[in-house]
């Protein structure tokens, strides 16, 4: 009778040395990306929410946290939440509008081209430029204020506007918060579907009730979101205001430049509870505006 031949187990190849050493190499392409986030976001962002808890000898204290409550510091926050709310609003309204007619209103393709190539430019125009821009256009010697007062008649400052008052301001804002929103909500009309509009034709609604009932719905997270991220944008911008108003209107950024750089109002650490209120309200719109385009994404996969 022939013995049973057993078959060893084939021994396994002993791990190389360039296995061993493999480096992570996907990781390569982030990389900059998180140094970057790390260096001029968390590091700095850490560093004031510390410096708000702390007094110049370096002692822990909430006396900066309370000073928060102080009726000058109140009305800045609330002057500067108007502000962005009105222009996160109006922007958000206009911006609607604008990416609505050139996704679905039936115009050439080279006018949306060239307005979301402006919108994507504007959105990042900001600043002292913006500021002269708006002065020398809207200005009490602006071109377009001396065009309605000679052709016209019209004298907007007669009539109570001024480009350095809450209006003012809010419209300066405009220019670059009516491109963000093109520049957002546009990805979310391209992806309703049109088997949506079909559908909704072919069961007998009007071209009123789908929007009513199909459109407005599933635009309405991603409205709301990048409404929220409109209002975040303008609360923190700081140069143009600074550049157009100077200390003339009292925001919170203006103010907490005071606080940090300023002669007289020097205290950097109320400077760091400001800004740590400014990253609370900042944070928790952001969160929001997450929340709504997670729930948005839902409808446009």
């Amino acid at each position: 009778m022939a013995e049973a031949t057993v078959t060893k187990p084939a021994a396994l190849p002993a791990p190389s040395a360039e296995r061993a050493l493999r480096v992570p190499t996907a990781w390569l392409g982030v990389a900059p990306f998180f140094l970057f986030a790390l260096l001029f976001l968390i590091l700095p962002t850490a560093y004031l929410v510390v410096g708000a808890f702390q007094n110049n000898q370096g002692e822990f204290t909430l006396e900066n946290i309370a000073a928060l409550s102080q009726p000058s510091i109140v009305a800045a926050y609330w002057i500067s939440i108007r502000i962005s709310l009105a222009s996160s609003i109006l922007g958000a309204l206009i911006g609607l509008a604008i990416a609505i007619a050139i996704v679905r209103g039936g115009l050439p393709n080279w006018v949306r081209s060239a307005t979301l190539t402006f919108s994507g430019v504007a959105s990042q125009f900001a600043g002292v430029p913006l500021a002269f821009a708006f002065l020398a256009t809207l200005g009490r010697l602006g071109l377009v204020t001396v065009l309605l007062n000679s052709v016209l008649g019209i004298n907007i400052y007669a009539l109570g506007f001024n480009i350095l008052s809450f209006w003012g301001l809010t419209l300066t804002y405009l220019f670059f918060q009516i491109p963000l929103m093109v520049v957002i909500i546009t990805p979310a009309i391209d992806g309703l579907k049109r088997e949506w509009g079909e559908a909704a034709a072919t069961l007998g609604a009007t071209q009123l009730q789908y929007w009513r009932m199909v459109v407005i719905p599933v635009l309405w997270p991603s409205f709301l979101g990048t409404m929220i991220l409109l209002f975040a944008n303008a609360f923190g911008a700081i140069a143009t205001a600074y550049a157009l108003t100077g200390s003339s209107l009292n925001i919170v950024p203006i103010l907490l430049y005071a606080q940090i750089r300023g002669d007289v109002l020097h205290n950097p650490h109320l400077g760091y509870a400001l800004a740590f209120g400014m990253v609370v309200v900042t944070g928790l719109a952001n969160v929001f505006y997450i929340w709504f385009r997670t729930r948005s994404e839902r409808w446009l996969r």
